[in-house]
C-alpha cells in the first residue's frame, strides 16, 4: 500500500487554532464621570464632619501648647525666686552657715527640670488622648488596661514605689546630698551617691552601704550648718580654777591663730565652766563651733594641746570621775602586812601535816 493511499485513508488532520486572548476592559468616559460624581457626593456629605474634627484637633493642640508654655514659665519664675532667696541668705552670717548656695542652686535647677518634664508629659499626654477621641477611637479598653496594669504593678512592686516616692521627697526637701555625713539609722557614713531608689554610703572602715530610701525612717545630717566640738577635762578638786581657766584660754587663743585651725574653727573656743563637781575631781567643759565634719579632728587636737599645757603648768589630769587620787607622799598602808598563810589556820591540812606524831607505848612498858 502506497504512502498517499495511507494518508488518504487516515483523513484530514485538524489544523491548530490560536488560543483566545484575555479581553481587557477599558474604562469609558462615562465610568470615570460616574466615579467622580460619587466621590464628590461623598466629600460633599462628609466635609462638615472633617472640618469639625480638624477644628477640634487644632483647638486642642493650640490650648495644649499655650498651657504648656504658661506652666513652664511659672516653673521658671518659681526656680528664679528660689535662687533669689538663696542669694539673699548669703549676705547674713547665719545664712552663710546654714545655706550652701551652690548646692541649693543645683538642687533648684534639678527640681525645675523634673517639674518641667512632669508638666510636659501630663499636658501633652492629655492632649494626645483628646485628639484620639476626636477621631472616634474608643479609649475605654486602653484606659481600662492601663488601670489594671497600674494596679497590678502597684501591688507587685509596692516596695519599689515606696522607695521611689521617698527618694523624690528626699530630693525635693534636700535632706542630704553627695558629700554629706549622715546617720540613716540602718547605716551611717559619707553619702557617695543619691538615687531615687537607693542611697550609697561609705562607712568609716571604707565599706559601701546600699540603703533603700523606703527603709530610712530618720536621718541625722552631720554636714549641714556647723558641728560642735566638746572636750571634758577632769582635774583634781584641789586645783585652782582660775589657773585652769587661764591655761585653757591660752590654749584656745593660740590654736585659733594657727593654720589650718583658723579656718576650721567657726567660733572662738569657749570655756563653758564646770560641768560637774565631785568630792575628789571636777570636770571643766570646753566647746567650739567647727566646720561640718571636723568636730572629731578639733577635739583630738584640743586634747593634745590641753594635755601639754597642763603638764607645763603642773596641773594634774585624772582619769575619770571615779578615779582615786593618792599623793606620792602618802605611805602604803598595806606594805607592812604579810601575805595570808595557810599555817595561820590551826585546822588547815597544812598545820595537821606538820604536827609531830605522838610516841606509842608498848605493852610491857607498864610493868
Amino acid at each position: 500500500m502506497s504512502l498517499p493511499a495511507v494518508l488518504t485513508a487516515a483523513g484530514p488532520s485538524p489544523s491548530p487554532t490560536p488560543s483566545e486572548s484575555a479581553t481587557t476592559t477599558v474604562p469609558t468616559l462615562q465610568d470615570a464621570q460616574e466615579s467622580a460624581v460619587h466621590t464628590a457626593s461623598w466629600v460633599e456629605q462628609n466635609w462638615s464632619t472633617w472640618l469639625a474634627i480638624g477644628l477640634k484637633v487644632l483647638l486642642v493642640v493650640v490650648i495644649a501648647v499655650a498651657l504648656r508654655k504658661i506652666v513652664l514659665r511659672a516653673i521658671t519664675k518659681f526656680i528664679d525666686r528660689m535662687n533669689r532667696t538663696v542669694e539673699s541668705a548669703e549676705g547674713t552670717t547665719l545664712g552663710g552657715l546654714l545655706v550652701n548656695a551652690e548646692r541649693r542652686r543645683q538642687r533648684s535647677q534639678a527640681i525645675g527640670s523634673v517639674l518641667r518634664s512632669v508638666a510636659s508629659f501630663l499636658i501633652l499626654g492629655t492632649a494626645a488622648l483628646m485628639v484620639l477621641s476626636s477621631f472616634q477611637i474608643d479609649l475605654a479598653p486602653l484606659l481600662a488596661s492601663a488601670g489594671v496594669a497600674g494596679v497590678a504593678i502597684g501591688f507587685g512592686a509596692r516596695n519599689l514605689v515606696t522607695d521611689f516616692l521617698s527618694g523624690v521627697f528626699m530630693i525635693l526637701e534636700d535632706q542630704y546630698g553627695v558629700g554629706d555625713t549622715i546617720d540613716s539609722g540602718v547605716a551611717s557614713g559619707e553619702v557617695v551617691e543619691v538615687g531615687l531608689r537607693v542611697t550609697k554610703l561609705r562607712g568609716a572602715s571604707g565599706e559601701i552601704w546600699y540603703v533603700r530610701n523606703g527603709e530610712i525612717k530618720r536621718i541625722g545630717n552631720l554636714s549641714q550648718g556647723w558641728a560642735t566640738a566638746g572636750v571634758d577635762v577632769t582635774v583634781r578638786a584641789s586645783e585652782d580654777l582660775d589657773k585652769v581657766r587661764a591655761t585653757l584660754g591660752e590654749v584656745a587663743e593660740k590654736m585659733a591663730k594657727e593654720e589650718p585651725w583658723n579656718e576650721v574653727l567657726w567660733s572662738p573656743i569657749e570655756v563653758l565652766g564646770l560641768d560637774s563637781v565631785l568630792i575628789d575631781s571636777m570636770v571643766v567643759r570646753v566647746s567650739a563651733k567647727t566646720m561640718p565634719g571636723k568636730a572629731l579632728t578639733v577635739e583630738r587636737e584640743l586634747r593634745w594641746r590641753i594635755k601639754r599645757a597642763f603638764d607645763a603648768a603642773h596641773i594634774r589630769i585624772v582619769g575619770g570621775e571615779t578615779a582615786v587620787l593618792l599623793d606620792e607622799e602618802t605611805p602604803d598602808r598595806a606594805a607592812g602586812v604579810a601575805a595570808p598563810s595557810a599555817f595561820a589556820d590551826s585546822d588547815s591540812p597544812q598545820v595537821a601535816a606538820t604536827t609531830p606524831i605522838a610516841p606509842q607505848r608498848s605493852a610491857t612498858s607498864g610493868r
